[in-house]
């Protein structure tokens, strides 16, 4: 018996909006690798390719160790596959490895592009999980895309994206952890507390912010799951009730045990000699000891407790970010420097670093959102304006880290759901509205919002890093550090140097770079408080760690600036 062509099996179509997601993820991508032929190595690359380059090579793991290992060792893995090998320096500071890593043999370019591919998947993650959360909040295609559309349009996570640094990934992997929270809150199943538990682990072995991140997350999501359960009439003690209820405390211990595998694979992976992570948490119980309160107990508690090594190394790790939290981080904001930090960094961060147009609809959707969430009894909708303000309080009252907005591009995915819901709704509103002038001026206003963020796409490229929104004039003047000045225009002073042919040149620059074995005129280096005359390069980081010493330059204008942070002078010889 044959069968007609309409009884054959049809292949299922992809869904458009499927296919239009994975087009955005793809461009973002892109535009994202553009920038790795034009940033020289920033400040934190060398330590993090050096790092998960011993861990690779030597099964040890005993640079900067207040980061975890997984994303660094795949951030080594490719230069690895192509040749990078350990040369031992003495940890724990692993700068000058990864310098001679990437200078020896001639393959700088090759290794700093395979260093940096490793994290880019991790935008594509944090896109998708945009995309997941967003699915949740609506049954709109159309505004999910939105969402995705709208942080792929931040210049910032672009920038952060295309470098060999953790702060993307675990922003991507939090959000796709939390996404498995709130998941496993709304349903108690164990397939959901499975899966919030390996995503935990991930996260956690990514950057230790997740650690905090996740905790608030699961007592403000969980308080808010209790109250839109008890204030929808139903009652706590039902049998049902009771049995979600036990569900969610045997899945929480799920939850714990699962978050340690990939932490127990990440620390366990190491060679015989144990030596140096004994010393280390020996040191770490030692500092916690000798603190007040919680962290003195739990010093006590460490000291008597038995743990396997790999567990010590996680410990060791969590307690070396305290000890760098507690004696803070040399930072600069609106023209001042110290060291401990402002309550309001991170909020003129988002300020001056956010596109105006998701500046200005985020908030507002977010709030849209909760008020619906609340009114519904919609534990979504509700989640992400509690997970953006629990996580901003927390960075402005407790880190005393203060040196980028890539310590919070975990609020972004949140700002773009609240942004895409803020204009879906206007843009129905406008609709169905009858008055046809008001319409008309509306959907001009929504269209040249979204066209607006769209656009700093290809404004902002290549400079996506260093990119300030438009009401910021110098911002030189605002942010320093990781939001302006990496120490990424290496490159483009080299190329501008030989293009005017620049005999010599005096140089004050800060960045993590081997000047010596850079394309650069015969230069050097400028002290602060030497004024010299003759060609004069100055960066934006080197200024900023010495206002006064390089304040005799204010009576010179630069020639021009280099890419964003570099300024070139002549200063003529004094007669």
């Amino acid at each position: 018996m044959t069968t007609t062509p309409t009884e054959r099996s049809v292949p299922a179509r992809v869904p458009a909006a499927h296919i239009a997601l994975a087009l955005l993820i793809l461009v973002a991508c892109l535009l994202s690798a553009s920038t790795w032929l034009v940033y020289s190595n920033t400040w934190d690359e060398p330590e993090h390719l050096a790092a998960g380059i011993e861990l690779l090579d030597r099964g040890k793991y005993e640079y900067d160790t207040e980061h975890p290992p997984i994303v660094r060792a795949l951030i080594a893995l490719g230069p690895y596959l192509a040749g990078a090998r350990s040369f031992g320096t003495p940890p724990p500071d692993g700068t000058q490895e990864g310098i001679d890593i990437l200078y020896t043999g001639g393959h700088y370019d090759l290794y700093l592009t395979l260093a940096r591919l490793g994290t880019l998947p991790f935008l594509a993650v944090l896109l998708f999980a945009t995309w997941l959360w967003a699915r949740r909040l609506t049954a709109s295609d159309g505004e999910a895309l939105l969402a995705v559309l709208l942080l792929a349009c931040v210049p910032p996570v672009l920038g952060h994206a295309a470098l060999a640094t953790l702060d993307v990934p675990a922003a991507a992997t939090t959000l796709l952890a939390l996404y498995a929270l709130q998941s496993w809150l709304c349903s108690a199943r164990w397939r959901a507390a499975l899966f919030f538990g390996i995503t935990a682990g991930v996260a956690v072995g990514t950057k230790f912010s997740a650690i905090p991140f996740l905790v608030l997350g699961l007592v403000v999501l969980a308080v808010a799951h209790v109250v839109l359960r008890s204030g929808g009439g139903r009652s706590s003690a039902s049998g049902q009730s009771m049995a979600a209820t036990c569900r969610r405390v045997g899945g929480l211990a799920v939850v714990a045990l699962v978050a340690l595998v990939p932490i127990f694979i990440a620390y366990g992976v190491r060679s015989s000699n144990a030596n140096g992570v004994l010393h280390r948490f020996d040191w770490a119980v030692s500092y916690l000891f000798q603190r007040h309160g919680l962290a003195h107990d739990a010093g006590a508690l460490l000291g008597h407790v038995w743990l396997p090594r790999a567990m010590k190394g996680f410990v060791e790790g969590i307690v070396a970010l305290k000890a760098h939290n507690d004696t803070g981080h040399m930072s600069f904001l609106l023209g001042r420097v110290r060291a401990m930090g402002w309550w309001y960094f991170y909020l003129v961060a988002l300020a001056v670093k956010t596109p105006l147009p998701l500046l200005a609809t985020g908030p507002v959707g977010l709030a849209m959102l909760a008020r619906e969430g609340w009114r519904d009894r919609d534990g979504w909708r509700l989640a992400p304006a509690l997970l953006f303000v629990t996580i901003l309080a927390f960075a402005s009252l407790f880190s005393q880290i203060n040196i980028g907005i890539r310590h919070v591009l975990i609020l972004y995915p949140l700002l773009a759901l609240g942004g895409a819901h803020a204009v879906t709704v206007a843009w129905r509103a406008l609709r169905d509205t009858r008055h046809r002038s008001f319409a008309v001026l509306g959907t001009v206003v929504v269209v040249g919002l979204v066209g607006w963020q769209v656009s700093t796409l290809w404004r902002a490229n290549p400079d996506y890093l260093p990119y300030f929104n438009e009401a910021v004039g110098h911002p030189e003047k605002v942010l320093v550090d990781s939001d302006l000045d990496w120490g990424q225009d290496l490159w483009r002073l080299e190329r501008r140097a030989a293009e005017i042919k620049v005999p010599s040149l005096s140089l004050a620059y800060r960045g993590t770079a081997d000047l010596s074995r850079e394309a650069l005129p015969p230069f050097t280096v400028m002290p602060p408080w030497h004024p010299t005359t003759g060609w004069i390069a100055i960066s934006a980081l080197a200024r900023e760690h010495d206002l006064a010493g390089y304040a005799w330059l204010n009576e010179f204008k630069p020639m021009e600036r280099i890419g964003k942070t570099i300024d070139l002078y002549y200063v003529p010889p004094a007669r």
